[in-house]
């Protein structure tokens, strides 16, 4: 496309001008001390002063602070001109500083000493409100002293008047030139008139122009660009013909500003004799050819277009390189935008506002922030648009505040902001923290300069307001300017993100009422905000319009789509809408996944994974974490590790929430060996990735553990937070650590600010109840302020049967099915309690009010992963086709640990029959099966993982012990509360559980 161009003989990073551009930064060689001249007592102020001069030609800092100090050391009073030379020298090299410390200690100063120092304001005053008013000030004490000032004096006082940007600055400094004779100076009148001419004052400047002896080929470019810009086209062609006779022969800037008025003018036969030959209408004529090629998206032959206007010679207008960096914005193409530059610097077309404005604009647009900025600052004038453009292009590159600056920088100057400019800087505050002050600020400005009406305005206001959640204030102002459909999206996102989303609904429904048409973020918003609400009827209405006016098919409508139905719960509904996507993309495949696993299909969520991957799409973070998490719900080890592997795959276990959630993984799965492997090798650990392993580690029974990492993770400067110390509670209760778990209560509360919540005292009832201090945790329920939690009350039943106190457990199953009436494991827990002290009478009562109240036992069953499969049983189970071979293990299981000496627990069999018939009811509980069936079908030496769906009985965790050391394998079985890790005959519950 850009073959055309290799006509063009210019080169961006070969064009002298514009190098500093094409690097960004140049460096200058800095002398050290080791490396300066020689210097020595027999120097002279002469060598010294050629020293400072090539400190000054060089930019040296370095080799001028090596001058001074050396001055310094061999010279106790050194000439004036010297120290005034000192101050040029440190004014040039850019520390004004260093200067202003040197005129401050001289004993005398001389008009040069004062023209110095104004200087080096001067030169860093531009954007410097603190410089601008400091010279000032000097010049005032100036004035009282009795130095007599001249033009030099005024040269830097006229630059501070321009940078401050103050009109009756300059008048003021313009009155003082006439009191001391200078007004007719042709350098201080010709700085006079480009002053007045920048800020607006045509009429003054002219009024100068014309009274000077001498004029310039300069201050008749700046005259006829001042007419020009202001759109004085008479007095612009008056002028001209002014200049033709003056005899002034004219520059490429003089014959460029007189083209555009012959352009503008038909009476411009005078204009163009000074054309040397140079056809304007051919210009014009070409600029419309490149202008319909652009109205056309002909990019290819407006480029060839314009390469032959450079290979023929014809000279370019403004109009020309504006067409071609529009084209330029169109292509995307940064290579062809900076040899436009080149082009527009070595013809100093870039001194033009219109040009630099675009240059400006294109650079912006290539999210070349650097580029845009440094054109911006090389301008000799600006406007508004250059303003607008650059704080627009600062906002869009994610530099907020730095856009915030330049907007101050430009009320400080005196400009006018109009609605773009407010638009621009309320979209860079909306998105600075705690942008709600800076939000109002700007909101004043816009009352201040009328631009608040504007709907681009109190649009931008809404959607600030909203962003902070302020929807009161917002409100007032979509009151007053509801006919914007971006002010109506504002107003529904700033609801939703309030939590208040009832009035994104009823605002989606007033906007249909009134005739307003939705858009893909209207709907995208409102399918959210269902999702949140559970509002499946209103989600399907907006599913429906959505199909109804085609937004369906749009990606972001179709995956919010997808959302909310997931989140309703009504899966159904959810793959309907996910198989209507024509293209998902991983976000809207994990969306699938993620609602499998959240509405119980965690199967099918691998089923879905399996797809995506056939269809060529690669899953991303969130995918892996979410099925992680769904290895997780089903206990299913083998397929964590292979997405593990997927992981390790695609090189995203560097990822902290890929590393949490496989380590939760593991831990959850049985295999905390794993988890805390995986754990050490995460580099950035989050807190959630040490909740993850702290609360693993006290699911496992190994709170020695748990304990010690939670020491390390505060001693690597880690806070905790509440979920740390729910971790570290567990791992005290489930190891019996009483004492420790009453230390970490109070250390949470002193030490880190962090309230007990019921969650808290829930594990220190259980570390209570689980060392047999029953009545002690009973009191600390009772003393809560909180209100009790049915968990609390059926953790401490269950000690009470443990500890066999039955009447506190009377009175703990009382208060629990008063919370819970329909919970049968408070009657099971009672019954079991009654039956372990061979109280029948009241295990039956306990079982007829079970009956009574028609609340149902939850079944006890266990299941076991072999080979990728789930193997399910229940007590007595026949189902499986190995039964037979299943059961005569079990035989054998129970002869060989009876050998070693297993007695089983037949105190807890819940019915009064003989002992033998007892132990007969133990021996084919769901657990044993499952364990029996892992026997038989795993290698020898691996581990048997087991999980239960209810707490595991007494007979059965110590029947596990034994089969663990009688047959050497390591058996971890999961129950209802915690993990039991049986090995060498012993669990790592400590038999607290």
């Amino acid at each position: 496309m850009h073959k055309t161009l290799k006509a063009i003989p210019f080169s961006f990073h070969r064009c002298p001008k514009f190098h500093c551009l094409a690097s960004f930064s140049y460096l200058t060689p800095l002398h050290h001390l080791t490396s300066a001249p020689s210097f020595s007592s027999s120097s002279s102020s002469s060598q010294w002063f050629g020293f400072l001069r090539d400190a000054i030609s060089t930019s040296d800092l370095t080799l001028g602070k090596c001058t001074h100090a050396r001055i310094l050391a061999f010279e106790e009073n050194p000439e004036r001109f010297l120290v005034n030379n000192l101050i040029s020298m440190y004014s040039k090299c850019g520390s004004l500083s260093y200067a202003r410390r040197v005129f401050d200690k001289m004993p005398e100063r001389d008009l040069v000493s004062w023209n110095s120092i104004l200087a080096a304001y001067a030169q860093s005053s531009e954007g410097v409100v603190e410089n601008i008013e400091e010279g000032f000030f000097l010049f005032r004490i100036l004035r009282q002293s009795v130095v007599f000032t001249s033009r030099m004096t005024l040269a830097p006082l006229l630059k501070l008047c321009l940078h401050s940007g103050c009109v009756w600055a300059s008048e003021a400094v313009h009155g003082y030139a006439c009191k001391i004779g200078l007004e007719s100076d042709e350098f201080v009148a010709g700085f006079l008139v480009n002053i007045y001419l920048k800020f607006g004052k045509v009429k003054e400047g002219r009024v100068l122009f014309e009274e000077m002896p001498y004029r310039d080929v300069v201050l008749w470019n700046l005259m006829l660009k001042a007419y020009l810009d202001m759109g004085f086209k008479e007095e612009a062609v008056d002028l001209s013909s002014a200049f033709h006779r003056s005899g002034l022969h004219p520059n490429e800037i003089t014959l460029r500003l007189l083209a555009r008025i012959s352009g503008d003018d038909s009476d411009g036969g005078q204009v163009n004799s000074f054309a040397n030959g140079n056809d304007a209408s051919e210009i014009r004529s070409k600029n419309q050819r490149l202008t319909k090629c652009l109205q056309a998206s002909q990019y290819s032959a407006l480029l060839q277009c314009f390469t032959d206007m450079v290979e023929s010679n014809l000279e370019c207008d403004q109009v020309t390189f504006i067409l071609v960096l529009v084209t330029v914005n169109r292509l995307d193409s940064l290579v062809l935008g900076q040899q436009v530059h080149c082009m527009t610097l070595k013809l100093g077309f870039d001194l033009m506002l219109t040009v630099a404005n675009s240059l400006i604009n294109m650079y912006c647009k290539q999210r070349k922030i650097g580029f845009a900025r440094t054109v911006f600052h090389s301008m000799s004038e600006r406007d508004l648009v250059s303003w607008n453009s650059i704080i627009d292009g600062l906002t869009q590159s994610g530099l907020e505040m730095e856009a915030v600056c330049m907007f101050m920088e430009l009320l400080r100057r005196g400009l006018t902001p109009d609605q773009y400019t407010m638009t621009s800087v309320l979209k860079a505050t909306s998105s600075l923290p705690e942008s709600l002050s800076l939000n109002k600020q700007v909101h004043v400005h816009a009352i201040k300069f009328n631009n608040v009406a504007d709907s681009y305005v109190s649009t931008a206001l809404i959607d600030a307001y909203s962003r902070n959640s302020c929807m009161q204030e917002a409100e007032v102002l979509f009151e007053r300017n509801s006919f914007d459909p971006v002010a109506w999206n504002a107003m529904m996102s700033g609801y939703a993100q309030s939590h208040d989303g009832h009035k994104t609904l009823k605002l989606f429904a007033l906007m249909h009422k009134q005739g307003e048409r939705s858009d893909d973020f209207t709907l995208a918003t409102v399918l959210k905000t269902c999702g949140s609400l559970f509002a499946i009827n209103q989600g399907k209405q907006a599913h429906a319009y959505a199909i109804k006016s085609g937004y369906d098919l749009d990606l972001w409508v179709s995956s919010g789509i997808l959302d909310m139905y997931v989140k309703c719960g009504d899966m159904r509904a959810a793959h309907f809408a996910f198989n209507s996507i024509p293209v998902p993309d991983d976000v809207a495949w994990t969306s699938m996944i993620s609602g499998c696993i959240e509405n119980g299909e965690e199967e099918r969520a691998f089923h879905v994974y399996s797809q995506m991957r056939l269809m060529g799409v690669l899953p991303d973070e969130f995918t892996i974490a979410t099925l992680a998490k769904a290895s997780s719900c089903l206990t299913a080890l083998e397929q964590g590790r292979q997405i593990h592997a997927n992981a390790l795959k695609l090189n995203c276990t560097g990822d902290p929430f890929v590393g949490t959630s496989l380590v939760d993984m593991y831990a959850k799965c049985g295999s905390i060996d794993d988890a805390y492997s995986l754990f050490t090798r995460i580099e950035m650990r989050n807190i959630a990735a040490w909740n993850a392993m702290l609360v693993g580690l006290a699911q496992h029974g190994e709170g020695k553990e748990a304990l010690q990492l939670f020491k390390q993770m505060k001693s690597l400067g880690i806070k905790p937070d509440k979920v740390t110390f729910i971790g570290v509670l567990s791992a005290c209760s489930h190891s019996g650590l009483v004492s420790e778990a009453y230390k970490q209560i109070q250390l949470m509360h002193r030490d880190y600010g962090i309230k007990p919540e019921i969650e808290h005292y829930s594990c220190l009832a259980d570390a209570l109840g689980r060392a047999g201090l029953v009545r002690e945790a009973e009191k600390l329920i009772e003393s809560m302020s909180l209100e009790a939690s049915a968990s609390m009350y059926r953790a401490l039943l269950a000690a009470c049967r443990v500890q066999g106190d039955t009447e506190t457990g009377k009175r703990v199953a009382t208060k629990l099915l008063e919370l819970e009436p329909s919970d049968s494991s408070a009657y099971v827990l009672l019954s079991n309690m009654y039956a372990a002290a061979s109280k029948w009478c009241e295990m039956k009562l306990a079982r007829t009010m079970m009956k009574g109240q028609k609340v149902k036992k939850d079944p006890g069953f266990s299941w076991i992963e072999v080979k990728n499969k789930i193997h399910l049983f229940v007590v007595d189970d026949r189902s499986n086709p190995q039964t037979e071979l299943i059961y005569e293990k079990v035989k054998d299981v129970i002869r060989d640990i009876k050998q070693e000496g297993y007695v089983p627990e037949t105190d807890f069999t819940l019915v009064d029959v003989e002992e033998e018939e007892k132990e007969r009811a133990l021996y084919y509980h769901s657990e044993k099966l499952a364990v029996a069936f892992g026997l038989m079908n795993t290698p020898p030496s691996t581990p048997i993982r087991v999980i239960k769906n209810l707490r595991v009985c007494v007979d059965c965790h110590n029947a596990m012990k034994y089969i663990a050391k009688v047959y050497g394998r390591e058996i971890v079985l999961r129950d209802a509360n915690r993990f039991h890790r049986f090995k060498d005959g012993k669990c790592s519950c400590g038999d607290f559980w």
